[in-house]
This record gives structure tokens, C-alpha cells and sequence, in this order.
């Protein structure tokens, strides 16, 4: 917090020095001091914001944020511009692919990155690698460390307050950290640990299958360096990633299916296990300034639309830091850290995530070429399957991540909602199955009540759903022939209000019957964990489920369930 009246930083919402009320964090820059060669990070409203702190000289704006360019990163700035070894003793900094060289920026443009010789960096890159020294690096390090003290200083108290309050009302072992072996979860971990003073908190690492090498080889180190720590590691063990894109297409920016498939589905699993009757509090890593996307969360998040996994609460001691914050922390703690960043990229995901940069891509293709030409041979295989007449360019360009909806995609058919009205009764539709009526199709009706076969009339086969406080059937279901439809429902509603309601979230339900794929999303949108996939089937637990319908309303999953967005088309 910050207090106006002061030009104090704070750690309340009152201050505690004049007691005025006080403000959110202060947005900071980064000034360049020239006799230093370091950034100071000063908030944009200190009045000594052009004073370096530990000379005293003078200081000039440089940048919004910044990461430190280690020698890995720096060789290769310096190969690609013809300058081998030239900035080897100077303190280099970067902001995606601007490079400020004692406060001199060059920008390396997309061009660059596309049409780079990648095989000939890569052979000098190992050429030069043997002389390419951290010596004066660390003595740059150093010196930001110093200059940056009393930054330092105030993002770990207020961290350490943040942490403690936020966690009072927690047991610890109801407290998990989020592991994704990224910088800012990282941080996080640090940060927790120390200010609860407990090693043995749960930490879960979320392998999307899609990590880089350098990942899991620093998830082992941290495993190893952490003895104390539970720490689980949660995977989709049941589906294949390439597989799922030969069904529905790889994921784009605006369809990114994997997040779901296997990321938060596999740990809502593990959550699930391990907390199968409890709420639990996960601190994680998430930074408002990363995007446009993550600057309107909030700091603890726990309303049901803003959390991804029911169960939890969520919470980020570094909401509020930048890039330079977080570098700032590891670098000056000595901690160790997912050395992907050592080799320039800024943020370490999914390697192939459609939200990389052209110069993420233009780095996989050179510290993984295997899986990189792998990714970009399906790609043009998939464009060319949905009719681009000139795949490779869409694919080179990128415009492959702009995909939206499931075009040209066979699958995208699943996720219609093909029914007609039955002529001879009323309020009552008969649906288009994909496959054979049976018992778990029954199970999804769960949400809406009591499901009995034995109240039904066993003459036609039907099944009825009871209210759950008027104990009145609502919903008749009953397997139906019809010429135009292989497999068919006939479902009628009774004694409701609105009959067209109920109808409405009984689609959603034959569509998951239909086009579910296994991603997850309900396991995760229940918090009673009611919900499970297994076998390729979606099941529902009748003891389990309490009937809050947040499965079958649109508020939640739009269309019921989440293959509509990533399949739809005009036509759905």
C-alpha cells in the first residue's frame, strides 16, 4: 500500500504513520544509472526517483520493466547481430526483444527471428560456449542487488504480511503452493515457506506433458532441494496431446483446450484426492502485469466464476511485482531457478503454447529442433486438412493461433444439438444421440434430481427424475426409434414453470453425452467433486452431487460444456 500524504509505503489500508487512508501499490519504473551501470527501480511518484541509491549520481528513465540478460542469452543477442563477445563485461537487460546495453536499446525485429539460420547459430553458439564467462555478470548482479536494497526489503515484508494474514484461517496442511517451475511460482514457494516457517507444505507441480526439457529437470532439483516439501505431481495420464489435435485441431489463443485438458483438470484430480471433503488455499504465481487478461483478477480470488478449480481459494503474494521484482528476489535469495531463463525466454509454459512469441518459437527451435520441426510438421498437416491454400505460410506466420471455433474440423459436428419436437405430446423433445442410449446417459440427469427407473413405466423403458423437495417427476426420459436418427432420446418435462428452461439444460447434457472429449472442465467446475471422467465416460455420483446445477448453467460453461466454444461454428 501507499500513502499519498507520507510518500510512504505501508502495510494497511490505514497508515501508520498519519493514519490516512492509503492506496493500492504504486506502479513502479526502472532508471539507469550510468556511473553504476544497474537499473533502480523507483515508483513513478518518488521524488528521488533521478537519484541512483547507491552513488547518489544522476539517473535516467530506461523502462516499464525488465529482466536480466544472462551470458546465454547475451551470446546469442550477440550472434544474431554480428557482434560475438562485444557486450561480454557490460550489464545487459531486456524487455521481450528490446535490449538496453548500458541504457542503449536495440530492438531485434520478427524478421530477424523468421528468418534466421538457425542451424548455423546453432553450431556457433556451441562454438563460443566454452569462453562465455559469468564473471562480470555476477558482479553486475551484485551491484543491483545493492542499489535495490530497500525495494527488496519492502516486496518480502509486505509478502510475508500477506501471506500470514491470508492464511490464518487455514490448517497448514490444508495450504497448497502452485508448482509450475516457472519464476513467479517459484517466488511464490520461497516466499510461502519462509513466512509460514514450514517446509512441509504441499506443493503441486501441474506436467502438462508439454514442459520443457529444462523443466522437469528443475522440478527434480527443486524436488530434491526440498525434502520436507509433499510435493505431488499431477498428469493427464489418459490422453495424448497430438492425439486430441488430430480430433479438434490444435489449441489457439482463443481455444486453448489444454489448459483445461491437462493442466487444471489433472490437478483439480489430485486436489481431489488429497482434500476429497475440505476447502484448501492455493498460493500461486500469478502477476497482474503479465497480461491484459490476468490485470483484472484479483488478489484472492475465491467467487466461483473467478476460480478455475471449486474447490480452492486462491491467493498471490506477488500480485503486485513486476519482472524485475521477481528477479530482484531469486537473484538476491540465491535461489535456484528453471534455467530456460538463462537461455532468453521470458516466460517458461507449455513450450509450443499458441500465446509464445515469435522469438519463444525462434529459441525452441533451437534448444529443442527435434520437437520443434515435430509441432510445426502437424501444423502445416492440419492446415492444409482444413483447405489453407498455402499451409506452411499460415502456419510460419502464426496465423494458426488466431484459429477460432472448429472449422474444417469433422469433430466440430459432436457439439450440435439435433432434436425435433414430438408431434403426439407435448412439452417433449426427441434428441439425437452419437452413440447408444445407456446408463451413463441416465447420469447425467443427476443435476436435475432424483433419477428412478422404477418409477417409470417399465412397458416403454422409461426413466423419471424427481424433484428433490416436491418429489414429483419433472423429466421423462425413454430411449425412442426414429428413421432420421441411429440413436434417439425422448425426453418430456412435467410440472415446472418453465418447461423451456429445463429443456434448454437438458441439450447441454445430451451435448456433453455427445462431444465430450475427456477435457476435465466439469471435474473441475465441481466443488463437491461429484464429477469424474474415467474410461472415456462422464459420470456423476448421486450421493455426491447436491443438484446446484452449476454444470448445466450457461453462467458457468457456456453451452454446457467447454467443446462448444472450441468447436463451434456458424452453423451450430
Amino acid at each position: 500500500m501507499w500513502c499519498k500524504n507520507c510518500k510512504k509505503e505501508v502495510y494497511s489500508e490505514i497508515c501508520e504513520y498519519c493514519g490516512a487512508g492509503t492506496e493500492k501499490e504504486m506502479p513502479v519504473e526502472q532508471y539507469w544509472c550510468s556511473n553504476c551501470e544497474v537499473p533502480i527501480i523507483k515508483k513513478v511518484n518518488d521524488p528521488t526517483k533521478n537519484i541512483c541509491t547507491l552513488c547518489g549520481g544522476k539517473t535516467k528513465y530506461m523502462s516499464q520493466d525488465l529482466r536480466p540478460v544472462f551470458p546465454e542469452e547475451r551470446l546469442l543477442f550477440e550472434i544474431l547481430t554480428n557482434k560475438v563477445f562485444q557486450f561480454k563485461d557490460d550489464s545487459v537487460w531486456a524487455n521481450g526483444s528490446r535490449y538496453y546495453i548500458k541504457n542503449k536499446s536495440s530492438m531485434l525485429s520478427t524478421s530477424k527471428y523468421m528468418n534466421a539460420n538457425v542451424d548455423e547459430i546453432i553450431k556457433e553458439l556451441e562454438e563460443h560456449r566454452e569462453n562465455n564467462s559469468y564473471d562480470r555478470f555476477n558482479e553486475n548482479i551484485d551491484r543491483f542487488i545493492e542499489a535495490n536494497r530497500e525495494r527488496l526489503d519492502y516486496l518480502k515484508a509486505e509478502a510475508y504480511k500477506f501471506i500470514k494474514e491470508t492464511a490464518e484461517e487455514y490448517p497448514n496442511e490444508n495450504i497448497v503452493v502452485s508448482f509450475s517451475g516457472g519464476k513467479d511460482s517459484t517466488a511464490v514457494a520461497e516466499l510461502v515457506v519462509n513466512a509460514l516457517g514450514d517446509p512441509s507444505l504441499v506443493h503441486i507441480f501441474g506436467d502438462t506433458t508439454l514442459e520443457f526439457p529444462l523443466t522437469y529437470e528443475y522440478a527434480n532439483r527443486f524436488r530434491d532441494a526440498n525434502p520436507f516439501a509433499i510435493f505431488k505431481t499431477s498428469k493427464n495420464r489418459d490422453q495424448d496431446f497430438y492425439e486430441v489435435c488430430k480430433d479438434i485441431g490444435p489449441p489457439a489463443r482463443m481455444l486453448r483446450w489444454c489448459c483445461t485438458m491437462f493442466k487444471t483438470g489433472p490437478i483439480t484430480r489430485t486436489i481431489n484426492s488429497m482434500y476429497p471433503n475440505e476447502k484448501i488455499l492455493t498460493f500461486y504465481g500469478i502477476r497482474k502485469h503479465e497480461s491484459v487478461s490476468r490485470s483484472k483478477y484479483n488478489r484472492v480470488e475465491g467467487d466461483s466464476e473467478a476460480v478455475k478449480i471449486q474447490k480452492q481459494k486462491v491467493a498471490s503474494p506477488v500480485f503486485e511485482w513486476k519482472d524485475i521484482d521477481i528477479w530482484l528476489y531469486l537473484l538476491s535469495e540465491k535461489i535456484d531457478f528453471n534455467d530456460a531463463y538463462r537461455l532468453g525466454y521470458d516466460r517458461v509454459g507449455c513450450w509450443l503454447c499458441p500465446n509464445n512469441s515469435h522469438r519463444a518459437q525462434f529459441l525452441s527451435k533451437i534448444y529443442m529442433p527435434d520437437r520443434s520441426k515435430k509441432w510445426r510438421d502437424y501444423l502445416v498437416e492440419f492446415a492444409k486438412s482444413i483447405g489453407k491454400p498455402d499451409a506452411e505460410v499460415y502456419v510460419d506466420t502464426g496465423k494458426w493461433k488466431a484459429r477460432q471455433g472448429g472449422n474444417g474440423v469433422k469433430a466440430a459436428q459432436d457439439v450440435k444439438i439435433k432434436y425435433t419436437n414430438c408431434t403426439s405430446e407435448e412439452d417433449s423433445m426427441i434428441y439425437e444421440l452419437y452413440k447408444p442410449f445407456d446408463e451413463t446417459f441416465l447420469e447425467l440427469m443427476i443435476p436435475f434430481g432424483k433419477v428412478s427407473k422404477s418409477m417409470g413405466r417399465k412397458l416403454i423403458n422409461e426413466t423419471v427424475v424427481l424433484d428433490m423437495k416436491t418429489h414429483m417427476p419433472i423429466i421423462s426420459i425413454q430411449p425412442f426409434e426414429q428413421d432420421e436418427y441411429n440413436y434417439s432420446v425422448k425426453i418430456k418435462t412435467m410440472n415446472v414453470t418453465n418447461h423451456e428452461d429445463l429443456q434448454r439444460m437438458i441439450g447441454y447434457q445430451v451435448r456433453k453425452y455427445n462431444a465430450c472429449r475427456s477435457c476435465l472442465k466439469c471435474e473441475s467446475l465441481c466443488k463437491y467433486g461429484a464429477i469424474t471422467i474415467h474410461g472415456g465416460e462422464y459420470h456423476i455420483s448421486d450421493k455426491k452431487c447436491v443438484r446446484c446445477k452449476m454444470c448445466v448453467t450457461a453462467k458457468y460453461l457456456d453451452g454446457g460444456c467447454l467443446m462448444k466454444k472450441f468447436m463451434f461454428t456458424k452453423d451450430n
